[in-house]
Formats: C-alpha cells, sequence, structure tokens
C-alpha cells in the first residue's frame, strides 16, 4: 500500500468518526441539554435527530419518564406532641432540563437527596399543624394535597423537576408506645365487652321472665279448658247412665251389684264383714233361693 492510500484511508476513517460523532439522537422519553466546552448552549434539545460540533458541543439525557423517591420511615410530631411513624414517597420528573442539570449535573441521586429533605420538611410541618386522629384519617388527604403542591412549587425552582404525587404509605406509633395504647384499647374493648354482656344478661332475664309468664297463662288456660271439657264430658256421661238408669232400674242395680261383687271378691285374702240381710247380698239370696 502506498503513502497515498494509507493517508487516504486515514483520512477516510477521521471523516467517519467526525461524522458519526456529529449526530445523535434524543428520544421520545428523554430531556436534553446541548453543552459547549461544559456551558450550555442549548437548554432544551427537541426529540429527534440533531447535529453538533465533535469534541466541542457535548449532550447531556435525562430520563424524563415518572421516578419514585421512596423515602425512609421519619418521625414526626402532632400538634398535641404525639409521635408518628411516617412512611412516605413521591413521584417526579424533570421539567426544565436546564435547571436540572445546573442543580444537579444531571445525576437522579443527588435530586434525590434534596427533594427527599424538601418532602420530610414539608410533612413535619403539615404533621405539626394537625392532631393525630386529623393525621390519620380525618385530614389525610387534604394532608398529601398540600405537601405535594409545596413540595412541587420548591422542586421547579430549585432543582427543575415536577413533583407529580406525595402518597403516605403508611402510618404506625413507635415502638414504645405501641404497648401502652394495646393495653389501654384491650382495656376498653373488656370494658365495652362487660357492658354488652350484663345488657345481654338483663335481656335475657326479661326474655325469660316473659316466656315463663305466657307459659303459666298458657297452662292455666289449657287447665280451665281441660276442666270446662271434663265437666261437659262428666255432664254428658251422668246425663247417658240417667236415661239408661231411667229405661230399666232393677237391671241396672243388678249390673252394679254384680260390678260391686266382682271388685270386692277380686281378692282371695280380703275379708268382708257384713249383715247378711244388707241389700249388699240382695242379688245373692235371690240367686241362692232359685
Amino acid at each position: 500500500m502506498s503513502n497515498k492510500s494509507l493517508t487516504a484511508l486515514i483520512v477516510g476513517v477521521v471523516l467517519a468518526i467526525v461524522a458519526w460523532n456529529s449526530f445523535y439522537i434524543v428520544s421520545q422519553t428523554e430531556r436534553a441539554v446541548l453543552l459547549r466546552f461544559g456551558r450550555i448552549v442549548e437548554p432544551d434539545v427537541k426529540p429527534g435527530m440533531h447535529l453538533k460540533i465533535p469534541y466541542v458541543n457535548s449532550v447531556r439525557k435525562f430520563d424524563a419518564r415518572l421516578m419514585t423517591l421512596d423515602t425512609t420511615t421519619s418521625r414526626f410530631l402532632t400538634l398535641e406532641k404525639k409521635a408518628l411513624m411516617v412512611d412516605s414517597y413521591a413521584k417526579w420528573r424533570v421539567d426544565d432540563a436546564e435547571r436540572f442539570y445546573t442543580a444537579t449535573s444531571g445525576m437522579k441521586q443527588i435530586a434525590d437527596e434534596r427533594l427527599a429533605r424538601r418532602l420530610e420538611a414539608a410533612l413535619r410541618d403539615q404533621f405539626g399543624k394537625r392532631t393525630l386522629h386529623e393525621s390519620v384519617s380525618g385530614q389525610r388527604d387534604e394532608l398529601m394535597s398540600l405537601v405535594t403542591n409545596s413540595l412541587n412549587r420548591a422542586a421547579q425552582q430549585e432543582l427543575g423537576i415536577e413533583v407529580v404525587d406525595v402518597r403516605v404509605k403508611g402510618i404506625d406509633l413507635p415502638r414504645e408506645v405501641n404497648r401502652s395504647v394495646f393495653e389501654r384499647m384491650s382495656s376498653e374493648r373488656e370494658r365495652e365487652a362487660r357492658e354488652h354482656r350484663a345488657k345481654g344478661k338483663e335481656l335475657a332475664e326479661g326474655i325469660r321472665a316473659d316466656a315463663d309468664r305466657q307459659r303459666r297463662v298458657l297452662l292455666a288456660e289449657a287447665f280451665r279448658e281441660a276442666e270446662e271439657l271434663r265437666g261437659d264430658g262428666d255432664a254428658q256421661a251422668a246425663a247417658i247412665y240417667a236415661a239408661a238408669y231411667g229405661q230399666d232400674r232393677e237391671f241396672y242395680s243388678f249390673h252394679r251389684s254384680l260390678q260391686a261383687y266382682r271388685e270386692s271378691f277380686a281378692n282371695k285374702e280380703d275379708v268382708l264383714v257384713l249383715d247378711p240381710n244388707s241389700d249388699f247380698f240382695r242379688y245373692l239370696e235371690s240367686a241362692t233361693a232359685q
């Protein structure tokens, strides 16, 4: 290979490298700034393919998608000086690429650290203005909305990022007060249980007394109806007996005497002492005479 060919090859390679480094692409999910010797010359490069001067210009790209800042659990005091352990997170994205690069050198770690301090200060301020009940349930949505708005304003001015949302994942009591709260709640539940049991016993006694009263009333009415039916039956039986007795009195007396004989002499060990002329032996004497 001649010197001219070698020189042409080297020049071609150098031109290819320069041409390759003269183009850069910014995707739809990125934000970028164009630098010239470390100074920003284009603060917000639009998505697409662009030209630059190799080794003079450089491009810094940042992820424009939503980022998550997951903070560690922090201790805050409420309005009545009660401690709470709060676990929260924030959603943010790059809004001003120039300011973001200037404030953080384009590093997400620095942005997270500074945003976490801002978030902790905003949460501490909001929890300090509210009671325990308001912080936990009463005004929790309002609290998160206020923190989001205040943190977004500060982050846009200082870091060039937009805070989309702030959420409180969990609120708990410190470990040292968990036991006392549990014991107090347990004693309250035991007191409520005793009250419910006392009310239940009172209602049970009332129901039992009413049932006993109804039972006595039903038994009395049933006994009265039974006596009335028994009286009616006895009256009808007496009427039937009287009618039958009136048809043949002699036969009726004879039949009753036979029943009396049968019942009197049923047991051989029985002994009767009677007057032989008694009416009891009337039909026996008649039978003996025949």
